[in-house]
């Protein structure tokens, strides 16, 4: 097939997706005007309550810490997760690929305030990281309605290297269902793991140590 036939193929592939466009919007300004002045103010103030129901909820997510990478103790951990729906806990120690870790997580926290983005101290942390299982480190606890639901055990998931890139954590994250992608969950759930759900509460045998 010669370039002209080629190019005569993409000009028309272009024209067509381009005529597509310009129908959906003439239908939707079709739309709009057959709207009367009642079925407008309807819109607005279905709008408006939207708008006032996330802003109640960002203002309470921000009040219970939402919006900031915090580091919490291991007596604060199971209030924390009890009064936020969704939470990712980075169990650390100071090394490099936790500082790493401590990076992502940084951004996405303020990207992401419909969850709370924790940090503990896996070494001064023993009764909680014995009962999670906390082995590898950095290990992040992805925590839904009080309950360890799935775990990001150092960067075997993220390409096996430092050199992640932030939205690869969060598609990993939004992947598990503990962050919202595009403001809605995603429709199916992965488990990283086949372990079913472990409560914080639940006693498990283990010695937290460095991923390398």
């Amino acid at each position: 097939m010669g370039e002209s036939r080629i190019k005569e193929i993409i000009e028309k592939q272009v024209l067509t997706v381009a005529q597509a466009v310009e129908d959906k919007l003439d239908e939707e300004i079709a739309a709009l005007d057959r709207l009367d002045v009642d079925d407008l103010e309807a819109l607005r103030e279905r709008r408006l309550q939207q708008m006032k129901k996330m802003a109640e909820k960002r203002g309470r997510w921000l009040s219970r810490g939402h919006g900031e990478y915090s580091e919490i103790s291991e007596k604060e951990f199971f209030s924390a997760v009890k009064a936020s729906e969704r939470v990712v806990c980075h169990f650390y120690r100071e090394n490099w690929p936790c500082k790493v870790m401590d990076k992502h997580l940084s951004i996405l926290a303020k990207q992401h305030l419909e969850t709370r983005f924790l940090k503990v101290h896996a070494e001064k942390s023993p009764f909680l990281t014995e009962r999670l299982r906390i082995v590898v480190l950095p290990t992040l606890a992805l925590v839904k309605d009080a309950k360890v639901d799935d775990y990001v055990v150092g960067f075997d998931e993220l390409g096996g290297s430092d050199e992640f890139s932030t939205e690869e954590l969060e598609e990993r994250l939004a992947k598990a269902q503990v962050i919202l992608s595009e403001g809605e969950a995603s429709a199916s759930h992965t488990r990283a793991t086949n372990e079913p759900k472990r409560s914080v509460r639940q006693s498990e045998n283990s010695n937290p140590s460095d991923s390398d």
